[in-house]
C-alpha cells in the first residue's frame, strides 16, 4: 500500500500523534490560512453537486468544507493511515460519513485505478513528494473541473527552511524529506494538461493556486 521510502517516511513523519494534534487544533480553530484561501477560491467557482479527490487530505478540512458547500461526495487519498482515521472521526462527527470514501495508499500508484472528479486538490501534498511531475501530471488528469494547490514559495527564506528541514531529518535519521518545487514548473505541467490558472494567492510561507479545465 505504501509504495516507496519517501512514502514510508510520510506515514511515519504523520502518525498518530501528529494527527491528532492537526484535529483539535481544526476542531478549535478551523483550517489553516492557506487551506482557508484554497476553500473560498473553490467555493467561488462553485462546487455544487459536484465530486471531489482531495489527495493528502490530512483531517479532511477541505472536503469538510466543500461537502458543506454543496459538493456531493468526496474520495480521500492519503499515505498515513492514521489521518484518514482522523479524518473519518471528523467526517462522522460533521454528519459527511456517508458522502467521503477514504482510500490508504500513494496516490500516484492508485491513480490508474481512480475515476476523475470535479474537484482535485493537493493541499501541502507537491512539497511531500518527490517526483512533482508523476504527482501533478496525475492529479491533473484526474481533474474534470477545477484543480486545487497549496505548496512553498520561491523565495529565499522558504528554500533556507527547507534545508534546514532536511538537515533535522537526517540527523533524526528520518525517512521523510521536504521539498520546494519550483512553481513555474508546476504550472507548465499543469498547462500541459489543459489546466488555466484562475487565481494565485501567496502567504509568507505558501502559494495558493486554483485552476480549470480550459
Amino acid at each position: 500500500m505504501v509504495s516507496c521510502c519517501q512514502c514510508e517516511g510520510i506515514a511515519t513523519q504523520f502518525g498518530a500523534k501528529t494527527a491528532r494534534r492537526d484535529l483539535r487544533r481544526y476542531r478549535r480553530r478551523g483550517p489553516l490560512d492557506s487551506t482557508r484561501l484554497l476553500i473560498e477560491n473553490l467555493r467561488t467557482a462553485g462546487v455544487a453537486d459536484g465530486s471531489l479527490l482531495d489527495i493528502g487530505g490530512g483531517v479532511g478540512a477541505i472536503h469538510h468544507a466543500l461537502i458543506s458547500a454543496g459538493a456531493r461526495d468526496a474520495l480521500h487519498v492519503d499515505v498515513s493511515s492514521d489521518y484518514i482515521e482522523a479524518a473519518r472521526e471528523e467526517a462522522v462527527r460533521t454528519g459527511h460519513g456517508d458522502r467521503v470514501r477514504f482510500i490508504h495508499g500513494d496516490f500516484v500508484q492508485l491513480a490508474p485505478t481512480l475515476a476523475q472528479a470535479d474537484v482535485v486538490t493537493l493541499d501541502r501534498v507537491i512539497c511531500c513528494y518527490p517526483d512533482m511531475e508523476a504527482l501533478v501530471a496525475a492529479a491533473a488528469e484526474k481533474t474534470r473541473h477545477l484543480f486545487g494547490a497549496v505548496y512553498p514559495r520561491d523565495v529565499w527564506w522558504v528554500r533556507f527552511a527547507v534545508r534546514g528541514v532536511n538537515l533535522l531529518l537526517s540527523v533524526r535519521r528520518s525517512e521523510f524529506r521536504t521539498f520546494a518545487h519550483p512553481p513555474a514548473a508546476i504550472d507548465a505541467v499543469l498547462r500541459r494538461h489543459g489546466l488555466e490558472r484562475r487565481t494565485l494567492q501567496r502567504t509568507r510561507i505558501w502559494e495558493v493556486v486554483s485552476y480549470d479545465r480550459r
